[in-house]
């Protein structure tokens, strides 16, 4: 069937209303935007069929929004985030939350698989990485209402998480990952990652002081694009690139000390910033709007009722429970709500499935566990969000009567 221009001008201006609409119900009800524009997918995908059409498939959009998402979300987190001597603690904690919470999840879940399917453990793991990394795509924007060091913690855990996730899913691909050469090729694709981080974010930060017209912000994306995308390419960790470069930005009076301060003399930094921050929100906005209705729409309801997708999926998020609680409890010793519930699976966890080479793919692996376990962890994370306002309102009104 063959839609009108301004049919479809309409339906993508709705789209986006939908969103913004949902994004309000989330902050009142702390319903996560992201299973509303999940379900709107779903419907659209069974509303058409009702009448006849037939579903289309859109994996290929699907993986090239959510590319483009992570960048611009990890971009976002980047911008919020501070650097200073007091908060190295807050930093470290994150990322060692990050890392064995990672490490001990993905070995636990590649073990699972491994049992249950009867795979070889290198296959299940594979499959076991991107169910083991936090979505930053989710859990940041539902942040906003935490006390600043939760939210702090919360958007550096889930940022490092990201990160490593993809570093150790790059690996997982290489032909022959238990070789002495592939861990060498791939701790020199780390360092250069992290050269190229620095280079990159400086020339880029020197690009954007010195243009002067007001196009600059999205030729500085389009280049930001183009390095993450070649980096990825070559099997770099190329969202470290992103990250260093919004850590730089944003704290651009620790990176330029000495001769480098020069480039930045008499540009008004915290302007830039700020502008920056607004046009990359808005355009992770609009992209994770557009990724997550069409993974909605990718969706088949009907493999739900395989018991294995239930089964293997509810044992997977126990195990995401399990360890984070006893991190959080043993090792972090820090406070377990909501933090033990803010662990959803999204974008990355998706972006990566679809990424699984087909020399590497399991047949007996049901792509409806992929889809149970995003929906379970962001239901999860909305009752802790939903207790944690509770717990808020509850104390609130016990300061009013003392």
């Amino acid at each position: 069937m063959v839609f009108h221009t301004y049919t479809i001008i309409i339906l993508l201006s709705s789209v986006v209303i939908i969103s913004y609409i949902f994004n309000i119900i989330s902050r009142k009800t702390r319903i996560p935007s992201v299973l509303l524009l999940i379900a709107t997918g779903l419907a659209i995908r069974y509303t058409a069929g009702y009448y006849g059409y037939v579903p289309q498939d859109v994996q290929s959009m699907v993986k090239i929004l959510g590319a483009i998402g992570l960048i611009m979300i990890v971009l976002e987190a980047a911008l919020d985030l501070k650097v200073n001597r007091d908060k190295l603690p807050l930093i470290r904690d994150s990322f060692l939350s990050a890392l064995i919470i990672f490490l001990i999840s993905a070995f636990g879940i590649g073990f699972l698989i491994q049992q249950w399917l009867n795979v070889s453990f290198e296959y299940a793991f594979i499959y076991a990485v991107p169910l083991s990394i936090i979505s930053s795509a989710i859990v940041i924007p539902s942040t906003s209402h935490l006390p600043a060091l939760k939210k702090e913690f919360i958007i550096y855990e889930s940022s490092f998480s990201d990160i490593i996730g993809i570093l150790v899913f790059n690996y997982m691909l290489m032909r022959n990952v238990m070789s002495f050469r592939s861990a060498a090729i791939f701790t020199g694709n780390v360092g250069l990652a992290i050269l190229v981080s620095l280079l990159a974010s400086l020339m880029l930060i020197y690009i954007l002081t010195k243009i002067k017209i007001n196009l600059k912000f999205f030729l500085l994306f389009a280049i930001l694009t183009f390095i993450y995308s070649a980096g990825e390419l070559i099997h770099l960790p190329s969202l470290l690139i992103v990250l260093v470069f919004g850590l730089i930005l944003n704290n651009s009076e620790l990176a330029f000390i000495g001769r480098l301060r020069k480039l930045i003399e008499g540009v008004d930094m915290s302007s830039i910033v700020g502008q920056m921050h607004s046009i990359t929100a808005e355009t992770s906005f609009l992209i994770r709007t557009f990724f997550f209705i069409l993974f909605g729409y990718s969706i088949e309801l009907s493999l739900l009722l395989n018991p294995i997708v239930w089964q293997l999926g509810s044992a997977i998020v126990i195990i995401l429970i399990i360890v984070r609680f006893l991190y959080l409890r043993l090792i972090l010793k820090s406070n377990l709500f909501p933090e033990i519930l803010l662990s959803p699976r999204g974008l990355v966890t998706i972006l990566l499935f679809y990424n699984i080479p087909e020399y590497k793919r399991l047949e007996s692996f049901d792509i409806g566990i992929l889809f149970f376990v995003v929906v379970v962890t962001s239901l999860l994370m909305m009752v802790g969000l939903l207790f944690f306002k509770s717990e808020n309102k509850f104390l609130e009104t016990s300061d009013e009567h003392f």
